[in-house]
């Protein structure tokens, strides 16, 4: 779960939409994701993704993901994973990540708290790690470094739906740092236009964009991922779309 459908006759009435559209802005919501596995004729439901925008404070919210695999998938690699953190909402940039994750028997977790009292922005990171089958529970300590906007993957999420895409050309890029529990990574948001994609048999007008990861050496750390942006005051990502070695990961939107 790691980390395409264009419509001409449209395209005239989704730049009108895209333009007078009113800007993002976070509020209390559950959006609810169903995850479906694609691999040849193969294309089934692989599980289910719940986000929730809550406890909003002291211009703080907080933010939980909650992804697990189906049953029939659970036979082949089981996934448990919540991921939690407090995000400032004026810059949807976080000062508290956490990351469960129970991924085929393995127990892992990270937490990162944020230092910006500086220009040089801090994370120190403590990450457990338990193997499977294993009684000897493994613990270290990071500290991370990094100047500008500072994301991780659940801040992320809500920092791509702020953006300014009316007033962007195709190809402009946004770049920030994004902090994992052991590194830091350069994402690379990538407008690409806007776009159409059904959704539960209903068609809705979309920013389209990529995200690409690479490390500090120039490198891809991951395959690029795709995501469709409803063009309205929610920006409700509708869809993602993730490659995986053998087959994709496609993430749908359920009103």
């Amino acid at each position: 779960m790691k980390r395409l459908l264009f419509i001409a006759t449209l395209l005239a009435t989704l730049m009108t939409a895209a333009q007078t559209a009113p800007a993002y802005k976070p509020t209390v919501e559950s959006l609810k994701y169903r995850v479906m596995y694609k691999w040849g004729l193969i294309n089934k439901q692989a599980g289910t993704v719940t986000l929730t925008t809550h406890d909003f404070n002291d211009g703080y919210f907080k933010s939980t993901l909650v992804g697990r695999s189906a049953t029939w998938a659970d036979k082949f690699f089981t996934v448990r994973d919540t991921l939690m953190g407090t995000i400032m909402a004026d810059r949807l940039e976080p000062v508290y990540y956490e990351k469960i994750a129970r991924e085929g028997g393995d127990f892992k977790r990270d937490v990162i708290v944020y230092d910006r009292s500086t220009p040089t922005i801090t994370g120190d990171c403590q990450r457990w790690r338990q193997k499977k089958k294993s009684t000897e529970v493994i613990h270290s300590t990071v500290s991370i470094t990094g100047t500008g906007v500072t994301l991780d993957m659940l801040s992320a999420f809500y920092y791509m739906r702020h953006l300014d895409y009316p007033s962007m050309k195709v190809g402009q890029t946004t770049t920030t740092n994004i902090f994992s529990g052991q590194k830091k990574e350069i994402l690379k948001i990538t407008y690409q236009g806007t776009r159409t994609v059904d959704v539960a048999g209903k068609n809705y007008n979309c920013y389209y964009i990529s995200f690409s990861f690479t490390g500090d050496n120039g490198k891809k750390s991951s395959d690029d991922i795709f995501a469709w942006i409803s063009t309205d005051c929610n920006r409700i990502p509708m869809m993602l779309l993730g490659n995986l070695t053998i087959g994709s990961i496609r993430c749908y939107y359920e009103p």
